[in-house]
């Protein structure tokens, strides 16, 4: 682990740190998901989002600015892939992505979700997490739940966080689908990496498989 993230110790500068160790291990041509996406476009995305104030925000916007930010992104991922990975691993400039809210909840959602991008693609599983990341990654699931979940028209949703009582309601509708899993795999469904996700869809036939069609994530 970096000295900056042993002296910052929180969890999203974790993730973060991790990620970039794992990235280096693989190096710049090892898959992740978001196929065809290789470690070194995975490089590229984390940079332009906190560096490139001017395309950053066609990573959400769709349309022109989405094509603008894609061209700039590319462009990035021509850059020396150790450089890439060493301006992520030293954070982002001051700035919004500083802010204490911005690191607890999209900050960590990105480099966790990232970090598995990469992992699963290597065929390694679910991690056990410890007791506060999965406490800040359930939180992050109640705040974006009915965001993540826009989609699921007329269907409802339950979230179950499994091995507790705590549901949280994504959507309201008829009929209701029930997804059960520790916090972090509920983020990668969210997310849309339903099928990387170690989760159980519970509810009637037509509930499960309308889950199973739908679109989640941004």
């Amino acid at each position: 682990m970096s000295g900056a993230a042993r002296i910052d110790g929180s969890l999203d500068a974790v993730e973060r740190e991790q990620l970039c160790e794992l990235m280096t291990d693989m190096g710049p041509d090892a898959p992740t998901l978001l196929e065809p996406w290789t470690t070194r476009d995975l490089a590229a995305h984390l940079v332009l989002r906190k560096h490139d104030y001017i395309a950053a925000p066609g990573l959400v916007v769709p349309g022109v600015w989405s094509r603008f930010a894609e061209r700039r992104r590319r462009a990035l991922a021509e850059a020396d892939y150790t450089t890439l990975v060493t301006t992520i691993r030293s954070g982002p400039p001051w700035g919004f992505f500083r802010v204490g809210w911005v690191r607890r909840v999209p900050n960590l959602n990105e480099f966790y979700i990232h970090h598995e991008d990469v992992r699963r693609a290597q065929g390694l599983g679910q991690r056990i997490n410890g007791d506060d990341l999965d406490e800040a990654l359930w939180r992050n699931v109640c705040l974006a739940r009915r965001f993540l979940a826009r989609r699921l028209d007329g269907l409802g949703l339950d979230l179950a966080r499994i091995g507790t009582s705590e549901i949280a309601r994504a959507r309201r509708g008829t009929p209701t689908a029930r997804l059960t899993g520790a916090p972090g795999e509920l983020l990668l469904y969210l997310f849309g990496r339903q099928r990387a996700a170690n989760v159980e869809i519970s509810g009637s036939r037509e509930a499960v498989e309308r889950v199973e069609r739908a679109q989640f994530g941004m």
